[in-house]
């Protein structure tokens, strides 16, 4: 079992920022990909980012795109995710996730990941 923990999170004002982490230990897993999920109060689940296991492709939500960036450690076994110029509409809880799935299939929106973390609060005021 991959197990996801995720401390961190808080509270900012928008405009500030926040560093999201998660680490992955327990048993060996083939991840291909790695994402960033979030859900706000009203809204659908969404992917915020995502990262191959090769670090080379990455993708983002246009929400996010250039205030977010998704990034990795594997020498560490961390994930993590730098938001910049947050907003209120960023207000969520973010929740970690591995799939080994291909690539693909870790881009489509109804991509069930295997493995999640426990989410951890982000939230934005105005």
């Amino acid at each position: 079992q991959l197990q996801l923990v995720e401390p961190g999170g808080g509270s900012v004002q928008a405009g500030g920022s926040l560093r999201l982490s998660c680490a992955a230990s327990g048993a060996p897993y083939r991840r291909t990909c790695m994402a960033w999920l979030r859900h706000g109060p009203g809204r659908e689940r969404e992917g915020v980012a995502r990262i191959h296991r090769d670090g080379d492709r990455t993708s983002y939500a246009e929400s996010v795109k250039g205030r977010i960036t998704i990034s990795q450690d594997t020498a560490k076994n961390t994930l993590s995710l730098q938001m910049n110029s947050l907003k209120p509409e960023d207000t969520a809880m973010y929740y970690c996730a591995a799939t080994g799935a291909s690539w693909g299939a870790c881009l489509n929106p109804g991509n069930s990941f295997d493995y999640w973390g426990q989410g951890t609060q982000v939230t934005v005021s105005s």
